[in-house]
């Protein structure tokens, strides 16, 4: 099916997978998020992909579509719009950049996968942050403390060397194929587990 097919056409529709949104942010690793949203589908989740602006600038939004049949969203429907995209059960923020992680925390929602966040997380919707970063970026204090509220406030956080060692500035390239996604997906609920706030 074509991009502009499934733009066009209602999204599938599932009874017994739950939703989980994918969401990418602005990094060289967003160009791997299908392997992610592959072995998010074999865990059995209903995936869909959302963007940052600059996101959207990495990844392949016809193949991811053709992976999920959903189309990739990145911005902020029009008002009066239907909703392309099933209501979320979970959502996953991988790669979290420094700029969507410190917003996240302020309540910012000036793109559309802060405003998701932001909403999902007063509806008690299960998230999970998995910031990839250089070191240069990761020693500001307002990083730091984002990452630590988010936390408190019950996001799942995998950030630390036992997960992803930060690397220096320029080097985000070298370090992609040792990125360990089933690590990711084993930071998310069961499927079964996870309850719609819809």
């Amino acid at each position: 099916m074509s991009l502009d097919a499934l733009l066009t056409t209602s999204p599938p529709t599932s009874t017994t997978n739950r939703v989980l949104y994918v969401i990418a942010c602005g990094s060289p690793l967003a160009r791997r998020v299908g392997r992610l949203v592959e072995l998010a589908q074999h865990a059995g989740w209903e995936v869909c992909v959302v963007t940052t602006p600059d996101g959207a600038k990495f990844v392949d939004q016809p193949a991811l579509a053709r992976q999920t049949g959903y189309p990739v969203r990145s911005h902020y429907k029009n008002p009066g719009d239907p909703d392309v995209l099933p209501p979320a059960d979970a959502m996953i923020v991988c790669p979290a950049t420094v700029n969507t992680v410190t917003k996240w925390a302020a309540g910012i929602a000036d793109t559309l996968p802060l405003g998701l966040l932001v909403e999902a997380q007063g509806r008690g919707v299960p998230l999970v942050a998995v910031p990839f970063t250089n070191a240069a970026m990761a020693a500001h204090p307002a990083f730091r403390t984002a990452l630590g509220r988010l936390s408190e406030w019950g996001v799942t956080v995998l950030f630390g060397d036992h997960v992803v060692p930060l690397h220096p500035p320029g080097s985000a390239e070298r370090h992609l194929p040792a990125f360990p996604w089933e690590t990711v997906v084993a930071a998310l609920p069961e499927p079964s587990a996870a309850t719609s706030a819809a």
